[in-house]
């Protein structure tokens, strides 16, 4: 008895760290992002891509609020993707998306905007958009918005990739922008800060592969596969190995993950073992039967 009480005071004492570390990087995430998108963009008069840089056309056309409009837009998305991504990412990124709005259309608009140069706010909106980005990725989570139409594209058409169903959507988004803003800058400052944030993801991130594995080399299996499974929802393949020098058996552990999950599989190897030895390589397509749950 005393046990069980042990662990699930354990269970709850974790379940709080983690909800406590998504919360602070929900906030953080979202101040950059709000600062990207408002602070940046909307200044600078040139639509980022995506559904927050639809959101912004609909406030340059109709002063209609951006974070709210960039929630409403992603309801439909978040009910025909909900069989893709799965509810745990999807809670997740709920709360993500309603903290955003409120940074977005609470919290920016009572703050100094920038009224530097265009070209600058396109790079600064790239890089502050992109570092939120990241700081969703790290903890399971997402902006949503093409995230989710990119994950449904992919499931009915498995042999697309989805760096150039982002890259074309982000793409026809920015385009818009040149009759919107009435002048073609508006498309190169909109390419400026999706390539910046697409830089800022990579360095932090890994890469901006459609699918990654991790391949971990450990003597601490049992936990490792436990808490691979507790982060991501995902199950791994375990090789027995042996080394030609120490000819010592080894656990190779291998797990087929998206780009937001390689941080939580290194970080929880290290934690398990201190001595694992974890490797992060980029797959041409990984998606099938074993991916279904993909969460980029």
């Amino acid at each position: 008895m005393r046990l069980l009480e042990k662990k699930s005071k354990a269970e709850i004492k974790r379940h709080t760290k983690n909800l406590a570390l998504d919360t602070v990087c929900d906030i953080i995430g979202s101040v950059l992002y709000a600062m990207g998108l408002y602070t940046f963009a909307k200044m600078a008069n040139f639509s980022p891509g995506g559904i927050s840089g639809i959101a912004l056309i609909m406030n340059y056309l109709w002063n209609l609020p951006v974070g709210v409009m960039t929630l409403i837009m992603n309801i439909p998305l978040v009910i025909v993707s909900y069989k893709v991504v799965g509810p745990k990412f999807l809670v997740k990124t709920a709360k993500t998306m309603i903290i955003t709005t409120i940074f977005l259309d609470v919290i920016f608009p009572l703050l100094p905007m920038y009224t530097g140069s265009r070209p600058m706010a396109a790079l600064y909106s790239g890089l502050c958009m992109g570092a939120g980005m990241a700081f969703f990725y790290m903890r399971g989570s997402s902006s949503g918005g093409m995230d989710f139409l990119s994950m449904i594209i992919k499931v009915r058409h498995p042999h697309v990739s989805l760096g150039i169903v982002t890259a074309v959507t982000d793409f026809l988004v920015i385009l818009i922008g040149w009759p919107v803003f009435k002048n073609a800058d508006a498309v190169l400052y909109g390419l400026i800060c999706s390539f910046s944030a697409s830089i800022v993801i990579d360095r932090v991130l890994y890469g901006i592969g459609a699918g990654k594995l991790v391949i971990v080399i450990t003597t601490n299996k049992e936990a490792l596969i436990e808490k691979i499974s507790e982060l991501t929802d995902r199950g791994s393949t375990v090789i027995r190995a042996m080394g030609s020098y120490t000819k010592e058996d080894r656990d190779v552990i291998l797990c087929a993950c998206s780009k937001s999950q390689t941080y939580m599989i290194t970080n929880a190897a290290h934690e398990v073992d201190p001595g694992a030895f974890v490797m992060v390589t980029e797959t041409s397509e990984v998606f099938g039967e074993g991916f279904k749950e993909y969460k980029k």
